[in-house]
């Protein structure tokens, strides 16, 4: 665990954040329970990363802005940068990410990255703010990418469940073995909001649901309970590795690339764009009962 990291708390919860992606590194109840995976490499060495300049994987790993091209990792560089702490309470903690030489190298913008963690009561709140300091239109997506423990604590013998608040029954897009989308959508798992979780759901890697749902609820039928909203986020992926003890609850603005795609940000699904000076917000809430 990374140890230089800012910690926040009230007498429901407490969360710790590291400069490095400002990643969450633990999120724990009063009574001393974790609820935050812990970043086992041999399972997945993440805990919550945060995903920009893009979601998911580019063809070829290849990103365009015009004639600027260059390589660009899964999910982007954001999750491998150093934040800098501008504000600091007993409950809230506030980090940026700035341009640099070296973001500018493969993403070729003036940016500012502004993430934000509050506590209140048994909520969290974690809300992003994406500047376009540049003097051109700025394409980008953006996610979060935190991963809860399977089972939650107190909760091992019982079944978990994704339950959409919306109800309703998404469709899916498949995900390839390369990291790519299919360009077609099928059938989801999910029978009038409700999912029950299993093993062999994930065996083709992450459910990737396309304007999937603005809020769930994590956990057992009869608790305990992570309840999640989330703000102009539309896609949600669930993802999680084989045997691994954690779930992924990905809430995206934007997806991976689809087979087939040309390498340009702005053509990405669901991209956005920012005018110059302009910014956006992004971000989610999730409320604990245990």
């Amino acid at each position: 665990m990374t140890t230089d990291h800012v910690t926040i708390s009230n007498d429901r919860l407490t969360l710790g954040v590291a400069p490095l992606g400002a990643e969450m590194q633990y999120l724990r109840t009063n009574d001393g329970d974790d609820l935050l995976w812990h970043g086992d490499p041999a399972f997945w060495s993440g805990r919550a990363p945060v995903l920009f300049p893009i979601v998911g994987r580019a063809v070829d790993d290849v990103i365009a802005v015009g004639n600027h091209r260059a390589t660009m990792p899964q999910h982007g560089f954001a999750r491998r940068s150093h934040f800098d702490l501008v504000e600091s309470t007993a409950t809230k903690c506030h980090h940026v990410l700035r341009a640099s030489d070296g973001t500018r190298e493969s993403y070729p913008f003036d940016f500012a990255l502004h993430l934000t963690h509050e506590l209140s009561g048994n909520t969290i709140g974690v809300t992003a703010r994406i500047e376009n300091l540049s003097n051109r239109p700025m394409p980008f997506g953006f996610g979060f990418h935190p991963a809860f423990l399977w089972p939650l604590p107190g909760a091992a013998d019982k079944p978990h469940h994704v339950q959409l608040a919306a109800g309703g029954s998404p469709r899916r897009q498949p995900l390839h073995d390369d990291g790519l989308l299919d360009a077609d959508l099928v059938p989801g798992p999910f029978e009038n909001g409700q999912l029950e979780l299993a093993e062999q759901l994930f065996s083709d890697g992450a459910l990737v649901f396309p304007n999937g749902a603005d809020s769930l609820r994590y956990g057992p039928a009869d608790g305990p309970w992570l309840d999640f909203t989330f703000h102009n986020l539309p896609d949600l992926a669930l993802w999680k590795p084989a045997g691994a003890p954690f779930l992924c609850i990905e809430p995206w603005h934007g997806t991976a690339s689809r087979v087939g795609d040309g390498p340009e940000i702005g053509e990405r699904p669901n991209s956005t764009t920012l005018s110059p000076g302009a910014n956006k917000t992004f971000g989610y809430s999730l409320s604990v009962t245990v």
